[in-house]
């Protein structure tokens, strides 16, 4: 009788990284174990699209700041580009840098966000919720004007 073994395969997540800072690509990679993850650096916000149509990503992380368009943009992007069909809806979490920048969050429709300094715990934490399809917030409450 053969063996069923696709219920014993592991689905490695796909994860974009949106960042020009070493440090905090090194940390999410420690984060997340790298030998669980497919992790993927790009530098700029400009190449996130390219990176998911290519890469077809389980999640995107985006640091909200980064020197050619920021994170923000980044997430307004994807969203616009799936309003239009391409690519399809993509799972993003925003790195913030404080927590006013709960607001731009909200208004770029990410999917979470969470405030730097980040530990492992906080950001598994964060990317299981959103994977999971749920929405994860961190910090004081996003309200619209």
């Amino acid at each position: 009788m053969p063996s069923d073994t696709s219920a014993t395969l592991r689905v490695v997540p796909t994860v974009i990284v949106a960042t020009d800072a070493d440090r905090l690509f090194e940390e999410i990679a420690a984060a997340l174990d790298a030998a669980d993850t497919s992790l993927i650096c790009v530098r700029s916000g400009r190449e996130v699209r390219q990176a998911v149509k290519e890469h077809d990503p389980s999640i995107v992380l985006l640091d909200l700041q980064i020197g050619s368009m920021g994170g923000v943009a980044a997430c307004l992007d994807l969203r616009l580009e799936a309003d239009a069909g391409r690519p399809p809806d993509q799972r993003v979490v925003l790195l913030l840098d404080r927590d006013a920048d709960v607001f731009i969050a909200y208004e770029a429709q990410a999917d979470g966000w969470l405030v730097k300094p980040l530990d492992a715990r906080r950001l598994n934490r964060a990317v299981r919720t959103v994977l999971s399809g749920d929405f994860f917030t961190e910090g004081p409450e996003a309200t619209t004007g």
